[in-house]
């Protein structure tokens, strides 16, 4: 499923537990806001309307500031943005005399993890007058929805309820599945509007001293229920914005990249940080960890996800930003996925989406258990009894796809589900002699000694998957039958730049150096090829391709045209995994420079 970029570039942020991504850039206004539910096996999102999409519906939550009796939006006049650590969105405007500074912070790190934002405004006068000010965030419930990967409404009432200086939104029905708790610093004053549609506003009165700076702060807290949402927007209060921002920003300068490449720099922690949030969730009903494709509404992909996409390209990301973390997600998968690798799309629970082996989603557990002990240390993870099942049912479900006479393996499906023009495909078989490299020194003795021997098959690639020209020139072939039909076609998501990168050949090495060369002359809409070049012999052109590349918002796209503009499924969380690693290698182990 495709889905067209929004037209309006959103500011986008979240932590695990809830996502922003339509923050509007000309007001700060959000028109949008999202959970995971794991017994929705969905994702639960309130917003203003049903047209959020497009910023014609009413805002979630929108600031808006009255100076003296006159009542002012946020940007009337013009607002600048920037993100620290490229993540958190800060914006800059003025009102009059007013300059204002504000933050849009969804909490992490130690003492912060909480299912909330905090929307934190600085107000600083130069008039040589006393100002009254009034700040309200306001806002309308005009829509709940629940989204796979289509939304569908929830039909029951919407409600907002006042109490205390505080608006609590959810549904009527017990099914809701979510609630939004939203309240204020100190003496606010909340007032709701009934209706299909109610509105609510939260007033904090203020006076601004000729010079003086004050500082100011909105909460959204969420739970599965209007007491837990409540519940954490006091906890919230108590620990107060200034902490909860300055924890945020304290882990995400640890997990920063560096590269010695700023502008290299700027493109992984841009990506690396959203596909850190928007495809690894905390479900705000059972607190476990889920990966996905995208949280983002406008990508088609959705809620679902692949095990090569979890494992390959979004558990290296996370790994580039915490470690520790990467462990919790690598388990995770293993527990959801891993008792059938391979074996198609998924829910974000690990049920079925649509059936498909693949080849490569077999391989990548081995690979992606090796890689995460390679980056961390940590070859104890071996020991846990989820991972250890999951590696030996990828092991049966690899053997089983073994040719009766040649050391190759046939695949239904391509990494991303697309049917390939032959069953053995030089990709997967490189992918698999990796994960066989990594089985035999992994498994338990008497069973590593039944493992093939990877070497025999990546010769018989070299034998059975290259083709000769009329120079007699050689090149890789992307796939064969085995039986003399083999296909020139080059796979996006099973590309053969990739093969230097499973081991299979060096970079250097005159084959794929040929072959490399044939692909690039080709055009793709597709930034998976625009990754996997990254691996290829013009390594550095690709790198500044990049650099230069819009895409969404500098977040990765499923499609795109030839000058990088995202063109559908924008907002791709995973693939921005797989770029932000790809990157960090490209500079860091093979020497890029853009």
């Amino acid at each position: 499923m495709i889905t067209p970029t929004p037209r309006v570039p959103w500011q986008v942020t979240g932590n695990h537990w809830l996502t922003l991504p339509c923050i509007h850039p000309a007001d700060a206004s959000i028109h949008l806001a999202g959970v995971v539910h794991s017994g929705a096996r969905a994702a639960v999102e309130f917003a203003g309307g049903a047209g959020y999409a497009d910023g014609s519906a009413p805002p979630l939550a929108r600031i808006s500031v009255t100076i003296d009796g006159v009542r002012h939006t946020l940007g009337a006049t013009g607002i600048a943005w920037e993100r620290d650590y490229g993540w958190l969105p800060m914006f800059t405007c003025r009102i009059g005399d007013v300059a204002i500074r504000g933050i849009i912070c969804a909490p992490h790190g130690r003492d912060a993890d909480i299912a909330g934002a905090v929307i934190a405004i600085t107000l600083e006068t130069r008039a040589t007058e006393r100002l009254d000010v009034q700040l309200d965030l306001e806002g309308t419930l005009g829509h709940r929805q629940l989204r796979v990967r289509t939304p569908g409404a929830f039909t029951d009432a919407h409600r907002a309820s006042a109490a205390a200086g505080e608006v609590v939104v959810d549904g009527t029905s017990a099914q809701s599945h979510l609630a939004l708790a939203i309240g204020g610093e100190n003496d606010c004053v909340a007032t709701v509007t009934s209706g299909a549609q109610p509105s609510w506003t939260i007033t904090r009165g203020l006076v601004l001293q000729p010079g003086e700076l004050t500082e100011a702060a909105f909460y959204i807290a969420a739970g599965s229920e209007r007491d837990g949402a409540a519940a954490t927007l006091g906890v919230m209060k108590r620990r107060g914005w200034r902490k909860l921002v300055d924890a945020t920003r304290s882990a995400l300068r640890v997990m920063e990249p560096a590269t010695g490449s700023a502008p290299a720099d700027r493109m992984i922690s841009r990506n690396m940080f959203f596909a850190y949030f928007c495809s690894v969730a905390r479900a705000l009903d059972d607190a476990h960890v889920y990966v996905v494709r995208s949280r983002l509404p406008w990508n088609g992909r959705g809620m679902t996800i692949r095990d090569w996409e979890a494992l390959m390209w979004v558990l290296p990301a996370v790994q580039l930003a915490d470690p520790r973390f990467a462990r919790e997600v690598l388990l995770r998968i293993c527990e959801l996925h891993g008792h059938a690798p391979g074996g198609g799309l998924h829910y974000l629970d690990g049920s079925v989406f649509e059936t498909g082996f693949s080849l490569e989603g077999a391989a990548a557990f081995p690979i992606a258990v090796d890689a995460y002990i390679v980056h961390t240390g940590d070859d104890k993870v071996v020991e846990d009894p989820m991972l250890a099942d999951s590696l030996y049912a990828a092991h049966e479900d690899i053997e089983a796809r073994r040719d009766a006479s040649l050391s190759l393996y046939s695949t239904e499906v391509n990494p991303d589900g697309s049917v390939p023009a032959h069953a053995y495909t030089t990709h997967g078989n490189a992918v698999v002699a990796l994960a066989l490299d990594v089985l035999r020194h992994t498994l338990d003795e008497k069973t590593s000694e039944k493992v093939p021997d990877a070497a025999a098959v990546r010769a018989a690639v070299l034998r059975q998957l290259v083709d000769t020209d009329a120079q007699s020139k050689r090149s890789f072939a992307g796939s064969s039958d085995l039986r003399g039909a083999a296909s020139a076609t080059d796979e996006p998501a099973a590309s053969l730049y990739w093969l230097p990168y499973y081991d299979l050949v060096n970079r250097d090495d005159s084959v794929y150096r040929r072959t490399a060369k044939r692909l690039d002359l080709g055009a793709t809409d597709e930034l998976v090829v625009r990754c996997a070049r990254l691996v290829g012999v013009n390594s550095s052109a690709a790198l500044d391709w990049l650099r230069r590349a819009p895409l969404d918002g500098g977040r990765a796209a499923e499609f795109v045209d030839a000058d990088g503009r995202a063109t559908g499924n924008g907002g791709d969380a995973a693939l921005s995994g797989l770029l932000a690693y790809t990157v960090w290698y490209a500079v860091h182990a093979l020497g890029s420079k853009s």
